[in-house]
């Protein structure tokens, strides 16, 4: 690795080797892990898990870290959530990545205008 690896850059480089990449967005990465399909939010891909539990909004076992709002209150986030092969399919899970990558790119506009 060279010197200005992140990281991030390592933890990403380390499960690829584990896990085989299908699919990588812009704000998203989906691994195929041997029960599992494997989405990961490379915006909080940095955080440190603090637990799992079951992800309402996606229905599935999520890993989660805490962010922090401008006020110091902290809020968990997903960072990562395994997706069971048995319950659902590649698509299934490249729907909701498209959905995160929807939701992040209107935030980008709407705060960072061109």
């Amino acid at each position: 690795m060279g010197q200005h690896d992140t990281q991030s850059d390592r933890k990403v480089k380390e499960m690829s080797q584990e896990q085989k990449l299908l699919k990588k967005g812009e704000f998203f990465f989906i691994y195929d892990t041997d029960s599992m399909l494997l989405l990961e939010d490379k915006t909080k891909r940095g955080l440190t898990v603090i637990e799992r539990s079951i992800d309402e909004k996606f229905g599935t076992e999520a890993e989660k870290g805490m962010v922090h709002d401008m006020d110091g209150i902290g809020h968990k986030v997903g960072i990562r959530w395994h997706f069971p092969k048995s319950q659902f399919s590649f698509e299934d899970v490249l729907k909701k990545a498209m959905e995160m990558e929807e939701r992040y790119r209107k935030i980008r506009e709407e705060t960072c205008p061109d």
